[in-house]
């Protein structure tokens, strides 16, 4: 992942959101990794290799399997927000018993060479249905409204995406549209600049990077920001590069696996805020909104085969 190195460290960050409700330790773990400190990382694969041994051994015992110290781990219990060893077993206990109940097997396993398709299927369903759940889990509602009514309100909003993270921008500007929204999508860094640079107060940027540091995405918003727009950043690591240029962030919890790498789990869980996102816009607008996606299937509809899903010929217009 390119820039983890630069990966601030200070969990008291201004751009950090924080959230009220439960959401699972190893979820946090994940997306704080890259900014731990290397003994702290240790740890922190310690937990994440088994959480529901750690929730049962002593600080010593993980100490030792880390190969560090005891210092050490109540240092990262203190900088993934758990307080002290003691929350952190309390938390995995718990997170694990949610886990059972959820499944009764464990499909969260790498994808191997070896694996048949059946096997590559289930472990890609379970995977994407997680990075959903979890996502879903851990997102800051407080801040998602805070989000919701700065786009709603917003003269214009520009959405900034690169990879496979354009293909979730060009989603959000086709549901926007969808409702009467100005909303813009741009992948290209040239025209993400110089579409940022025209921004102003009252417009919204919205940037989309799993990392949080790549580096053509983290640009444009800075410029953005930088022209008085409100600036918005949708990552899955909350101390990642992004986050120091966004007034607001939302954090995804997706897991990468073999073959899979930036393509598919984060993707599914970024679409996860943007549907959220865009459903809490229209409901801002709602009468407004109703009558734009009648009028937006109206102007289609004469371009649909005259075949109901069913394999039915319609008899009715608009059936």
């Amino acid at each position: 992942m390119p820039g983890v190195s630069n990966f601030p460290t200070d969990s008291g960050s201004g751009s950090q959101p924080e959230t009220d409700h439960e959401a699972s330790p190893l979820v946090r773990i994940r997306s704080l990794l890259p900014g731990l400190a290397r003994a702290e990382q240790r740890v922190a694969k310690v937990v994440l290799d088994d959480p529901s041994s750690v929730a049962r051994r002593s600080i010593t015992e993980v100490a030792l399997a880390a190969k560090t110290s005891e210092t050490t781990v109540t240092r990262f219990c203190k900088a993934i927000g758990v307080g002290g060893y003691p929350q952190l077993r309390i938390a995995l206990a718990a997170d694990t018993a949610r886990s059972e109940a959820r499944a009764s097997r464990d499909l969260g396993g790498d994808i191997t060479a070896d694996d048949d398709l059946a096997s590559v299927v289930s472990k890609v369903g379970f995977a994407d249905a997680r990075a959903v759940e979890e996502t879903a889990e851990q997102l800051d509602i407080g801040e998602l409204t805070r989000v919701t009514e700065l786009v709603a309100a917003a003269g214009r909003v520009d959405v900034y995406g690169v990879g496979a993270s354009a293909f979730v921008a060009a989603d959000l500007q086709q549901k926007m549209h969808r409702i009467g929204r100005v909303c813009f999508a741009w992948s290209d860094t040239h025209i993400m600049l110089t579409s940022a640079a025209v921004l102003g107060e009252g417009d919204v940027a919205v940037a989309i990077s799993h990392s949080g540091a790549t580096a053509d995405t983290v640009e444009a918003l800075r410029v953005a920001k930088e022209h008085g727009a409100t600036t918005v950043a949708i990552t899955n690591f909350p101390r990642s590069p992004i986050t120091s240029v966004a007034d607001h962030v939302l954090t995804t919890a997706a897991r990468e696996t073999t073959f899979r790498s930036g393509a598919t789990a984060s993707r599914i869980a970024q679409l996860t805020v943007i549907d959220c996102l865009f459903i809490g816009v229209a409901q801002q607008h709602f009468d407004d909104a109703m009558a734009a996606l009648d009028a937006t299937r109206a102007a289609v509809d004469g371009h649909r085969l005259g075949i109901r899903p069913d394999g039915r010929r319609r008899t009715d217009r608009g059936q």
